[in-house]
Parts: C-alpha cells; sequence; structure tokens
C-alpha cells in the first residue's frame, strides 16, 4: 500500500526521524501521484528498475505494484529500516543502503543490460546524477525522474529558447527528452517552494553527434555558456579561430544559446581535425 501524508508523518514519529536537508528529502505524500509516476514509466513485469532516494518507499511500492523487479537505493542509514519494513511484503524489491554517486553502477546493475531509472531526485544533486549517469551508465536506457520544474526546462529546452544551455546540450547527446506531467509542490512532505516536473529521458541508440570526443565536445559546450552573454568570437577566444567557425560554419558572431547539438558537434569536429 502506498503511503499517504499523514501515514508519512506518523512513520517519522514513529520511528524517531525528520526529513534532512542535507539529503534533499521530500516525501512523496499523495497515493495518486505515485501511481501516476509509476503509470507514466511504462513498465511492467519485464522490467527492472532502479530508484534513487527511495526515501520511506511509497513510490517503490507503486513500482513494485506494476509486476516490475526494483532495486531501491537509499542514502539515509536511519531511514533504510523503515523502508525496508515498508516493501516487506514485495518479494522482487532489493533495498541497497548507499550513495548513488558514490556506488559502483556496473555491480549494482549486473545481470540485466537494460535498466530503467525512475526516482523522485533530491533537488540538491538531481542534475549532477542524471548527467553522470548518461554519460556513466549506458545500462540504463531510459529515466523518469522528477526534478525541480527549472531544472526539467533546462534538460528538454532546445536552441534559441531562455531555458537552453549547457545541460540541454549533454541531455540531447545522449537521450531524447520530454517533460510529462508536473507534481504540484503540495503533495510532498515536508512542502517545498517550488513545483516539480516529470521528465522522460530516452537513451538515443548512439550518440546525437559521431566521430566527436564526448570530453572535448562538452568542455567546449561548456566554456561557450559560460559567458551566454558574449559571442562565441568572444566566449571561444583562445580555442577557437575565426577561421574554426566558418569550417563548422557557425557565424563567430552567433551566442552559445543558438546552436544546437549538432551544430556544437561541427565545431568540436573541426577543432578536433585541426588540433
Amino acid at each position: 500500500m502506498t503511503l499517504s501524508r499523514r501515514e508519512i508523518n506518523e512513520l517519522l514519529t514513529e520511528h524517531g526521524l525528520a526529513p534532512r536537508r542535507e539529503f534533499g528529502q521530500n516525501f512523496v505524500g499523495d497515493p495518486n501521484t505515485v501511481r501516476r509516476i509509476a503509470r507514466l514509466a511504462k513498465v511492467d513485469a519485464s522490467d527492472h528498475v532502479v530508484e534513487i532516494g527511495a526515501g520511506l518507499g511509497s513510490l517503490t511500492v507503486a513500482l513494485a505494484e506494476t509486476g516490475a523487479t526494483i532495486t531501491a537505493i537509499e542514502i539515509d542509514h536511519g531511514i533504510v529500516p523503515v523502508l525496508r519494513s515498508v516493501v516487506a511484503a514485495h518479494e522482487r524489491v532489493t533495498v541497497v543502503e548507499g550513495d548513488a554517486q558514490e556506488l559502483s553502477w556496473p555491480d549494482l546493475l549486473e545481470g540485466c543490460d537494460h535498466w530503467v531509472l525512475v526516482a523522485n531526485l533530491p533537488y540538491n544533486v538531481g542534475t549532477p546524477l542524471v548527467m553522470d549517469l548518461l554519460d556513466t551508465v549506458p545500462g540504463i536506457h531510459r529515466m523518469l525522474v522528477m526534478v525541480q520544474r527549472e531544472v526539467a526546462e533546462r534538460m528538454v529546452a532546445h536552441a534559441r529558447t531562455p531555458a537552453y544551455g549547457a545541460i540541454s546540450v549533454k541531455v540531447a547527446y545522449w537521450a531524447t527528452a520530454r517533460i510529462v506531467g508536473y507534481v504540484p509542490a503540495t503533495v510532498f512532505v515536508p512542502q517545498p517552494k517550488v513545483e516539480s516536473a516529470l521528465v522522460e529521458i530516452t537513451r538515443r541508440p548512439e550518440p546525437a553527434v559521431g566521430d566527436v570526443s564526448p570530453d572535448a565536445l562538452f568542455t567546449l559546450v561548456k566554456a561557450g555558456f559560460a559567458h551566454r552573454r558574449k559571442m562565441l568570437r568572444g566566449a571561444l577566444a583562445g580555442m577557437v579561430a575565426i577561421e574554426q567557425f566558418e569550417r563548422a560554419g557557425i557565424a563567430p558572431t552567433a551566442r552559445a544559446e543558438e546552436l544546437d547539438v549538432h551544430a556544437w558537434g561541427r565545431l568540436a569536429r573541426v577543432l578536433g581535425a585541426t588540433s
């Protein structure tokens, strides 16, 4: 059974616990919301799901009800015993205590090469965690992550839009992404000050840009967006010569936000060919 707001508060009180700010803990206290997330995840008994920041297990239970095999990761030593008790009736749920940013992902995902990540990610680590997983964990083929709305908009943004930035380029390089729903602050315990959004990220069979080192590409993108108000000839001064812009078919007077992932790829390719 998924947990209501009252049940979450009762569990916390019973075990002498409280949401911890350093872990970015905001528990979903609405059964309809977690079942909606499980439905949007589009998983069933054939799927292996990894959940980061399982907390007290409300979403974990909703995912288990789909029949999927769940690996639930929780960093908070005090909450792990409560999580284990909440999911005890679900034989296909394994609880792993640890920091998702420190775990050995090859070991964790051993035995299956096609995983789905479904998670209510802590606001303070959501972005770097998704970026790291895209970079280093190809076994996760699809994600449905709940993050701060502003972060979600950056992840799915296209060139020439206000939210577009280095994060947008990295997501577009590895995957396709779209916002599939919004979650109001009122369903959380404690209640945050911002709205959340659900982002579906599907890994591409191959990166959007070929024949380019990801490290070289993202170094270039990061440098370009570090001075996003500048023209690229200024933002990338010392890295890219005027003739290299021309060879890539990019105007030196353009700004970083005007280049989609393919344009960044052309520029990185030219630099690689002439370095």
